[in-house]
């Protein structure tokens, strides 16, 4: 089983601890809605945390896999698309879960993408929302 698909069916079972174990320590997680991304395991598996109870009927409903280059002209990667639907506050919200992996099969960098442009602002709104609640963010930001 690959790392996406571990990735997937814990995501899937919402099994917190299997999803923060395939992350690598250094792991940056690129927001749709931030320029800069969250970077390191605990701040990461707090996004995560606010993802995961945010999510409304959350699932997969499609996967690729190939390589791609990670960040700005970084190395050339083992890559994963995970195409997902779900709902926030009511809202439909399509996306793209981006996973890169690095040497030793943990996620290195995870970017997601979301369509259309009021769902982004939905879910940004609620994932700061929550983010400020479990104290990761403080709201003065």
């Amino acid at each position: 089983m690959s790392t996406a698909d571990e990735f997937r069916t814990a995501v899937e079972t919402v099994d917190h601890d299997a999803i923060t174990a395939l992350f690598a320590d250094d792991v940056r997680f690129y927001s749709p809605v931030k320029f800069r991304p969250f970077e390191g395991k605990a701040v990461t598996a707090a996004v995560f945390r606010v993802l995961l109870r945010t999510f409304e009927g959350f699932r997969y409903v499609g996967q690729l896999a190939g390589t791609g280059e990670e960040g700005d002209g970084g190395p050339v990667t083992e890559s994963h698309m995970l195409h997902f639907r779900t709902k926030v506050n009511g809202k439909a919200v399509e996306g793209m879960d981006l996973i890169q992996l690095d040497d030793a099969g943990k996620i290195s960098t995870f970017t997601v993408m979301i369509r259309p442009l009021s769902a982004v602002t939905t879910v940004s709104e609620a994932i700061y929302a929550g983010l400020v609640a479990d104290g990761v963010v403080n709201d003065k930001q």
